[in-house]
Formats: C-alpha cells, structure tokens, sequence
C-alpha cells in the first residue's frame, strides 16, 4: 500500500512504538538501494514534525559518518529499506555493519526494515538480486533462525519458488508476508503478525512442505 507523502508508514510507527520512548532514535539505512539519495529525502520528509529523531547511514561511496558503530549503537530503532539483499549483506561485511548490527540487536535495539530489510536478520530467503528470476539467497545474518519471503501474495513465482527451496532443502522453514504484513519478534521469538492494509496474511511455511496462515493484526 503506497504510504501519502508526509506520513510515516505504519510498520515504522510500529516499531518506534516499541521502544516506548516519546521521541526515539531511529536511523535509515538504504545500502540494498545503492544508498539512493531520493529514498533518503524521502524518509527526511516523511519524519518532519513526526516526534522522532532521524539519521541515516550511507556507505556509499564512503561512510558518511566517521565511526558508524558509535551512530548505530547509539540509536533506538534502525530500519533497512529494500533492494539487493545480496549485495547490502556484502558491503555490510566489507565494513563490519554485520558485526555491529549483532551488537545492536544484542543491546536491545530496535531493528526493522522491508523486503531485503526483512530478509537479512534471518539465515536466507528469495530475492531478485541476481537478476530477474528469483533465487535463492542463503547468506543473511541469521540472527533469526530460519528464512522470509516477502512479496509472497503480490510476485506470482514467490510462493512457489519458496516452497520449492523449503522442499529441498535449500532454504530452512520460515515466515512468508504479502505486502503490507509483517513480522515482529521478540528477540528470537515470534511475539505477532501485523498488517498495514486489511487482508495482507503471514504464513509459516516448513519441510513438508505445509503452510499455516497465522493470525495477524491489522494497524488501521
């Protein structure tokens, strides 16, 4: 659902909700979209007079800022935008992001984020980032143990392609959300679903291969 200009998408108010604070931290990064300095505006105009106080961490073509483990460990909430999940996992380790988002998660922040921002805490998922035919992809950061598959009602080759991985082994069971769903765990275990528009589903998808559709909230 396209989120009017000038209003925080209801996953990020989400998530800001969750730190409790009444004016949280949070930093954008939007390595899988080649940091894109229109998505950066964007998200600078979305936060205006919204009660939060944003940032955002570039690395190309160098970081924009002199220590980002001090900017990210410092923050409430970290949200990743989309694009190539294969490629942001890449750059991230050039620059040891993976190690700090490890940290991060660890103190408790908040991370969040869409599509490759989604796949990349867990182990692996489906992407385009090889292409136009979707694949695989099997190297995220694993914090959360399984895969995702995002885009699953809206892409007609993901649900397919997911359970084939699933069903072969390629990729671990996991969490499957249409558009405008999504998940929320605490720590590493799954506390909700929730939904930005009525009748966006998460599904649990695992060997089998069977797929549950689980009960999830919509934000409206």
């Amino acid at each position: 659902m396209r989120v009017p200009d000038g209003q925080v998408p209801a996953h990020m108010d989400y998530a800001l909700r969750l730190t409790g604070l009444p004016e949280p931290r949070i930093c954008v990064l939007n390595t899988a979209g080649g940091d894109d300095p229109r998505w950066i505006l964007g998200m600078y105009d979305r936060f205006a007079g919204h009660p939060a106080k944003l940032s955002h961490l570039v690395l190309f073509p160098m970081p924009n800022v002199a220590d980002p483990e001090d900017v990210l460990l410092s923050q409430d909430v970290i949200f990743v935008g989309g694009g190539s999940v294969a490629n942001m996992l890449a750059v991230w380790r050039v620059h040891g992001l993976d190690r700090i988002l490890r940290k991060a998660w660890q103190a408790g922040i908040v991370l969040a984020g869409s599509s490759a921002g989604g796949i990349c805490w867990f182990e692996g998922g489906t992407t385009d980032s090889f292409g136009p035919e979707l694949r695989a992809f099997t190297d995220g950061l694993g914090l959360l143990a399984g895969s995702y598959c995002p885009h699953y009602d809206s892409e007609p080759g993901r649900r397919p392609l997911y359970h084939r991985l699933i069903a072969d082994g390629t990729l671990a069971g996991g969490i499957a959300c249409d558009n405008g769903a999504a998940a929320h765990f605490t720590d590493d275990t799954l506390t909700e679903l929730i939904a930005d528009r009525p009748g966006a589903s998460a599904y649990r998808v695992v060997p089998g291969v069977t797929e549950t559709r689980l009960a999830t909230r919509f934000l409206g």
